[in-house]
């Protein structure tokens, strides 16, 4: 039976700065702050972070009775400090191990971050299942959502570097 239960933004925000601030917290020893958040409904070219400097953008979705993905918007200099913290290599052992380490440090970044996320939703009645991380890497590209996709973007400040929590959702009926 499904639930009726009314996704707000204010839920949305609740979520993603619990799951965003415990994951940082316990993985990489950061406090994360929000610094602003936004929600606009199938707004194709919200900006997420610097367009012109190397990202690399971290994603999970998951499906059941709410259906979504979240992407999770580094810098690449932000990777790569947040691979060596998790692991417990230095920048040299890092450029040896190449770019494989840094998609895996933060598609387990992601996948966790999305799964309290999602734990969220299961906890009001919305069951679902996270599906694999996928790893997005380059510059000057946008992510545009579908027509029937609802859209919340969050911006977190950890030290000097922007993270950006991109979710576009879709309710199941």
């Amino acid at each position: 039976m499904p639930a009726i239960v009314e996704i707000t933004e204010e839920l949305i925000r609740s979520y993603i700065n619990r799951a965003v601030g415990d994951v940082f917290k316990t993985m990489l020893g950061r406090e994360p702050s929000a610094v602003r958040h936004g929600s606009s409904p199938n707004d194709p070219a919200l900006p997420t972070i610097e367009a012109h400097r190397p990202q690399v953008v971290g994603t999970v979705g998951f499906v059941g009775e709410i259906n979504g993905l979240i992407y999770l918007h580094l810098d690449l200099a932000f990777a790569r400090i947040c691979t060596c913290h998790m692991l417990g290599m230095t920048d040299a052992e890092l450029d040896e191990a190449g770019d494989d380490v840094i998609n895996d440090a933060i598609g387990e970044l992601t996948n966790m971050t999305v799964g309290i996320f999602k734990n969220g939703l299961c906890d009001v009645g919305l069951p679902c299942k996270l599906t694999i991380p996928s790893i997005v890497r380059g510059s000057n590209f946008v992510i545009e959502p579908i027509s029937a996709a609802t859209r919340h973007i969050y911006y977190f400040q950890c030290e000097n570097h922007r993270v950006v929590a991109d979710i576009l959702m879709q309710r199941d009926e």
